[in-house]
């Protein structure tokens, strides 16, 4: 089938302002956007900018927005969107060039909510034992990639960008319920601030934008709970 590509591009280096740019790309249904991607780059257009690199959904590296939506381009199939696709950068971010925005604020949100684990017990003489139901409180936010896919989704990100943002309070609940970990209160001290998890107004784009599927949405909302069950 033969599949119409928009993409917006912009090079800082030439580009007074972004521009759209249209490709005609052979592709079997079953091809992914990123498929389509790299035969622009390799027979095409060999300038045009983005990242990638398992292709297996996850490294989370090409997440980028399709046809309106926040998708990993290795993941989304051309079957699901047709033959006219339009793949524009995460908004929110910096653009670097193309499809590439600069993801530091991103990552200095994760790194203000401590993503490790705080533990200044002596070692024990094996693992850190947990039970199974332990393990399971925070199961489902040990699988966040990092793609910012959720992050980029929100209307509170786009407003304001000191808002810590839905990818950092999920990794920040995957470590304040883990029960070997000790850094919790300070986690929850950094996330009970204007600019932390108050101003998430559950508007659900975060949960639907998350390539692993992950409830980020209800992780946001325990972590709230957590703080108010803490103030007493």
């Amino acid at each position: 089938m033969k599949v119409i590509l928009k993409i917006r591009r912009f090079n800082p280096e030439r580009d007074r302002a972004p521009w759209w740019g249209y490709y005609q790309v052979e592709c079997e249904p079953t091809d992914r956007v990123l498929d389509a991607l790299n035969w622009v780059k390799w027979y095409q257009d060999g300038s045009l900018a983005y990242r990638r690199s398992c292709a297996h959904g996850i490294c989370g590296s090409d997440a980028m927005r399709i046809n309106g939506r926040n998708r990993l381009a290795c993941k989304t199939l051309i079957k699901e969107l047709g033959n006219r696709i339009t793949i524009e950068p995460l908004l929110g971010l910096p653009v670097i060039k193309d499809l590439v925005v600069d993801l530091e604020p991103f990552m200095k949100h994760y790194r203000s909510i401590m993503p490790y684990l705080v533990n200044d017990d002596p070692p024990p003489a094996t693992e850190r034992l947990q039970s199974i139901a332990q393990r399971e409180r925070f199961d489902d936010t040990t699988k966040c990639i990092l793609c910012a896919a959720c992050t980029t989704s929100c209307p509170a990100f786009w407003a304001r960008p000191d808002y810590i943002g839905p990818a950092a309070i999920v990794q920040a609940h995957r470590f304040i319920f883990d029960s070997r970990d000790h850094g919790a209160e300070e986690r929850l001290r950094i996330l009970d601030a204007p600019s932390g998890v108050w101003r998430c107004r559950d508007i659900y784009n975060c949960t639907e934008a998350c390539p692993r599927e992950i409830q980020v949405t209800q992780a946001i909302a325990e972590v709230k709970r957590e703080i108010l069950r803490r103030r007493g």
